[in-house]
């Protein structure tokens, strides 16, 4: 393998290629004329539509869209393979949100909440507290103050964030990673976080993160509801109530908690070979979206097409790939439900498979393939540590080498790498597993998690190659006479 530097824009990317100089190149796979970019645009304009409504995971929309991808699978002549003889698992969703009957005051003020006054962390909470101010815009050292059995009053300061992809639904993670954690550590029963200009921007976006509370699946630790200091977000107009003396935090946060259900489409074609065809390669998606949420560019509809229809109906064109032509090996798909809600549908499979967990030999997932420069896309989990099997490494890369020959960056797939990428789509349940894992993607663009990730913006030629790549790769797993061997002492980094 040699690594190269592609520079582009003034900056050194590295990127990733394969030598094919020792190796004589295999023949495509039989089907590969079978996978059409019609048939790809087709099917995620037809799942990426608003009849959808962003697809919403634990919602009825979830479950319609997952009714739609079970018939496409029954057309194509795919088996049933999840629970008694369905294309279904379902599981349950465990969602906790705080109550309208929680009360927030500061002083004599009574905050009305989701309007004066977010609440962003998620769990029961009765404070009353002494309020202490610290101005860090005046170099007031957190340090050196006192906050033990205090509330914390601070003002949002975005200098020094790095920012990952959505600033405007992260800041407030990326203010408790900053300030927040370390003074809870310190003793503070309560955090207020009053906006900055950058806050105020952000409200709405933060609103429809933080309202709906929290999702797990049964016995998550989110469904272990324990009491925490409350974390507030307060409008800008409130910074002069903290000259007043002598103010106190006044809260009570009581959680309502729902039950819902989610579901992951599973289906099966066998393999040829008597023996090998108890073995299974499986092919990971997820159906779910964001839903309808706050408008940007005049459209509410979060329509998921790159993520992460691009990859549902990638696999799916597999899938019928592998049907007109099987491998020794037996093809596993599986469309996971509720990704956006913390991988909650690969938690749930993986813990609970509808095939022996042993025989399943390798995970190809992907999480958006179908955007950015139509010749590059990046592979996760061909570095070290996210590398759990080099020769399931080497046989994608390999495939690439023969088809698309895209020029892998390799930066997403390092510990250091901001986004996180890795830890963030549905191979990770499986890798921690031991599971050889690999995740295709073309990596996030502007329109990620908007709703201009619309079917009209995708770059149907560069899917059809990401399809391809995939695949190449099955194919590949499926008829390799030994199954891909887990590296050793394998271990990530967090």
């Amino acid at each position: 393998m040699i690594k190269i530097l592609l520079f582009v824009s003034g900056i050194l990317i590295p990127v990733l290629t394969f030598s094919q100089t020792t190796k004589q190149k295999s023949s495509p796979p039989p089907a590969l004329s079978s996978i059409l970019e019609k048939d790809l645009k087709k099917d995620l304009y037809e799942m990426a539509d608003r009849h959808f409504n962003g697809r919403s995971g634990g919602t009825l929309d979830e479950l319609k869209v997952s009714m739609w991808f079970a018939t496409k699978m029954q057309e194509a002549g795919i088996k049933p393979a999840g629970d008694d003889g369905t294309y279904f698992q379902f599981f349950s969703l465990q969602r906790n949100k705080v109550a309208s009957t929680s009360s927030i005051s500061i002083g004599n003020r009574s905050l009305k909440l989701w309007k004066d006054v977010l609440v962003f962390q998620t769990a029961p909470a009765n404070v009353a507290a002494p309020i202490v101010f610290i101005d860090i815009k005046n170099n007031v050292s957190l340090t050196n103050t006192d906050v033990k059995g205090k509330a914390v009053a601070i003002q949002m300061l975005r200098d020094g964030i790095l920012f990952r992809s959505l600033p405007e639904q992260r800041y407030g993670r990326e203010l408790m990673t900053k300030y927040g954690n370390d003074l809870i550590a310190k003793g503070a029963v309560a955090i207020i976080f009053i906006a900055d200009e950058f806050g105020e921007h952000s409200w709405d976006y933060a609103l429809t993160n933080v309202k709906p509370g929290t999702f797990d699946i049964e016995g998550g630790a989110n469904t272990i509801i324990k009491e925490k200091p409350p974390v507030f977000w307060i409008h800008s107009n409130a910074l002069s109530w903290f000259k007043e003396e002598g103010l106190v935090l006044n809260t009570t946060i009581v959680l309502d908690s729902f039950t819902y259900p989610s579901v992951n489409i599973v289906g099966k074609i066998d393999g040829k070979d008597p023996v090998l065809s108890n073995e299974y390669v499986l092919l990971s998606s997820h159906q779910d979206a964001l839903g309808v949420k706050n408008i940007i560019k005049d459209d509410s509809v979060y329509h998921g097409a790159d993520d992460n229809g691009s990859v549902t109906v990638a696999m799916l064109a597999v899938m019928r790939a592998l049907k007109k032509s099987p491998t020794k090996r037996s093809s596993l798909i599986v469309i996971h439900g509720s990704e956006e809600r913390g991988l909650l549908g690969s938690r749930w499979y993986s813990a609970h498979p509808t095939v022996p967990q042993k025989s399943i030999v390798a995970v190809l997932n992907g999480d958006m393939i179908g955007r950015n420069n139509p010749d590059s896309a990046a592979l996760l989990g061909t570095q070290l540590p996210h590398k759990n099997s080099s020769e399931l490494a080497t046989m994608a890369l390999e495939a690439n080498e023969e088809g698309p020959k895209f020029k892998l960056d390799t930066l997403w797939d390092r510990p250091s790498h901001p986004e996180v990428w890795y830890f963030r789509s549905d191979h990770l349940p499986y890798a921690r597993l031991g599971i050889p894992s690999l995740m295709y993607t073309s990596l996030l663009h502007s329109e990620y998690h908007t709703p201009q990730d619309n079917a009209q913006n995708i770059n149907y030629p560069k899917l059809k190659k990401m399809t391809d790549w995939i695949y190449r790769t099955a194919w590949k797993v499926g008829n390799a006479d030994k199954r891909p061997a887990t590296d050793p002492n394998f271990k990530l980094e967090r």
